[in-house]
């Protein structure tokens, strides 16, 4: 695809705009002035503990998360409810790689119904899609 078509891909779903580095950049910004980023940071850092091979780096990178993101008053604290938060914190002295799963697919959800949406109408969306399309333009009608 090219560059326009990536960008105008970010519409079609949260996948496609997480997996496009400028995608994520300007979701990421978004999400920041609506102070809701440890979302996306928490997603990610999901899917890079799942990639962990060692059990040493997985109970380090799990107990990294936990305190960045999961227990009470951590500094990134993301919304999840009581039962998926107690059962994280019952088995995080022994982690698996798929201890975050259940709490990554809600943060997900929250991300795809209801930051996303709000993203395709927000301003930096908006002038980021304008953007492109003045540069489609001026490729096909250099005199514009």
């Amino acid at each position: 695809r090219s560059d326009a078509e990536e960008k105008m891909a970010w519409s079609e779903s949260v996948d496609t705009l997480l997996a496009n580095k400028d995608g994520l950049a300007a979701f990421r910004a978004f999400l920041k002035s609506e102070f809701s980023e440890e979302n996306v940071e928490f997603w990610l850092a999901c899917e890079d503990f799942k990639k962990t091979k060692t059990s040493a780096k997985i109970a380090s990178k799990a107990q990294k998360i936990y305190s960045d993101f999961i227990q009470a008053d951590a500094p990134k604290e993301i919304n999840i409810d009581f039962h998926t938060k107690s059962h994280i914190s019952q088995n995080i002295s022994e982690p698996t790689l798929s201890c975050f799963d259940d709490a990554q697919r809600l943060i997900y959800s929250l991300m795809a119904k209801d930051s996303f949406p709000r993203f395709l109408r927000s301003e930096a969306y908006k002038e980021l899609a304008k953007k492109q399309q003045n540069g489609n333009q001026k490729r096909w009608f250099p005199f514009l």
